[in-house]
């Protein structure tokens, strides 16, 4: 295989992610060309709407994916976090890349502004259930407003706006170079990131073995059982990404930590829980944790959600 063709959506943000890719391709095999094809997804043509509203299944990856199974691109590079927890049976995810901080980011006209010295009943924008629930949890006083768009767009809009504050995931903000406009760093134990936040994942049709074989030096084993354990979680619970859901899996010297949050809409009930198990026992710690939380109350939280 002389040429691979890279799937991608035209953000800045994934066509950093794609570029980023071609790059490391082209150090590893250096007479391969690799082509970049700019596909539009769902997600990117309705702005006006806010995520949770236009329904979520694979609305970042649908239009990827169907390229995919019709042979028209290679591979498609995704930000894991846009990625369904079930694909469709001719594909797979074959390489996990190593993964950047996981934090989110809290973007104000001052800096060090953290959730706790922001003001009372301050104006906060972000286009996140997950943030948006575990934000009101701490901060009730605050007042959430909906935000869409990519990475700059959302910056420029709030740089416009009277807001007091806007959240991001750091990995978004810190690969596109725009890291002067982060004010603080939000701990994960106060909002626990998105599934797979932070990492890059490349699927791929499952019977293109000489894709296949191109990209496997670019994946990262650590981040991949780590983003497994999260997906598994979210898999079991039966969310898509946008449920107010989060969870983080970090592999330690002594074992795989994994927390996972399930919150109501307005915060006001929040279920959270860490474990530790074995790295081997990644899925199952996955679908441990989740049944864990959906029995403790998270069911009755989702089904609320869904009902409405």
């Amino acid at each position: 295989m002389s040429k691979i063709i890279i799937g991608s959506r035209g953000s800045e943000l994934a066509l950093w992610q794609a570029k980023h890719i071609k790059k490391e391709l082209k150090k590893i095999h250096k007479n391969l060309d690799v082509e970049i094809k700019i596909i539009k997804t769902k997600g990117d043509k309705i702005l006006n709407k806010a995520l949770s509203k236009i329904g979520d299944k694979s609305l970042f990856t649908k239009e990827l994916e169907d390229a995919l199974l019709k042979n028209k691109i290679d591979i498609a590079v995704h930000s894991l976090k846009d990625l369904e927890t079930s694909l469709p049976k001719d594909l797979k995810l074959a390489v996990v890349t190593k993964r950047h901080p996981v934090e989110d980011v809290i973007i104000a006209k001052k800096k060090n502004t953290t959730i706790s010295s922001l003001p009372y009943n301050a104006v906060i924008a972000t286009g996140s259930l997950r943030r948006k629930s575990q934000l009101l949890h701490l901060r009730p006083d605050i007042n959430v407003v909906d935000l869409r768009g990519n990475v700059p767009t959302r910056i420029s809009k709030f740089l416009n706006s009277n807001w007091d504050a806007i959240i991001l995931a750091r990995a978004g903000v810190e690969r596109l170079n725009l890291k002067k406009y982060i004010s603080s760093y939000i701990k994960t134990y106060e909002i626990v990131p998105a599934v797979g936040q932070g990492a890059l994942g490349i699927e791929i049709n499952k019977y293109n073995k000489e894709a296949e074989a191109l990209i496997k030096p670019l994946h990262n084993e650590k981040t991949f059982i780590e983003v497994s354990a999260e997906r598994e979680f979210l898999k079991t619970i039966g969310g898509g990404c946008q449920v107010p859901v989060g969870a983080l899996a970090e592999i330690k010297s002594n074992g795989l930590y994994l927390s996972g949050v399930i919150s109501s809409l307005d915060g006001t009930v929040t279920y959270s829980k860490n474990i530790r198990g074995r790295k081997e026992d990644y899925l199952k710690l996955g679908k441990t944790l989740a049944q864990d939380l959906l029995k403790a109350g998270g069911k009755k939280i989702l089904n609320e959600i869904y009902n409405k």
